[in-house]
C-alpha cells in the first residue's frame, strides 16, 4: 500500500508529527513504506505562503528528500479523472489528490472527512 499525504498531512510530518496518530506516523515512517507528495501539495503550500496564510518551510525540496518522500507529478490521466469526480469537496488541490489516488490506486493520508465521501482509501491522520 503505497501512501499520498494530504497537504495539512505532509505540513504536520514536517513540523509537528505528534498531530499524527501513532500508527499513521509510524506506517509513514517505515523504511520500506513508498510516500508521495503531489506537486498539488506544493503548489497549494506556495500559494499560501504566498498570500500570508501559511507559515511552511522554504526548503521543501529538501525536506522531502530528508523524509525519503516521493514527489508524484500531476499527469494527463489525473486531469482526466478529475473530470468524473462527483462534487463532495469543493477544494481544487483536494480533488486533484483524490482523483490522483483513485487514478493510481495510492492510500490518501487524512483528517479530513470530506475526502471520504469518494471511493478512494484513505487512512485517518
Amino acid at each position: 500500500m503505497s501512501l499520498l499525504l494530504d497537504t495539512h498531512v505532509l505540513l504536520w510530518c514536517l513540523g509537528n508529527p505528534d498531530r499524527l496518530r501513532r500508527e499513521t506516523r509510524k506506517k509513514i515512517e517505515a523504511p520500506a513504506q513508498m510516500v508521495f507528495v503531489s506537486a498539488v501539495s506544493a503548489w497549494e503550500i506556495e500559494l499560501k505562503r504566498a498570500l500570508g496564510k501559511l507559515k511552511a518551510p522554504s526548503d521543501l525540496g529538501e525536506q522531502l528528500e530528508k523524509k525519503r518522500f516521493t514527489e508524484l507529478p500531476v499527469h494527463l490521466r489525473h486531469a482526466r479523472a478529475l473530470g468524473s469526480l462527483p462534487d463532495h469537496h469543493r477544494d481544487p488541490f483536494d480533488r486533484m489528490l483524490i482523483a490522483q489516488a483513485m487514478t493510481d490506486g495510492l492510500v490518501i493520508v487524512t483528517a479530513d472527512d470530506r475526502i471520504r465521501s469518494y471511493p478512494v482509501r484513505t487512512l485517518a491522520a
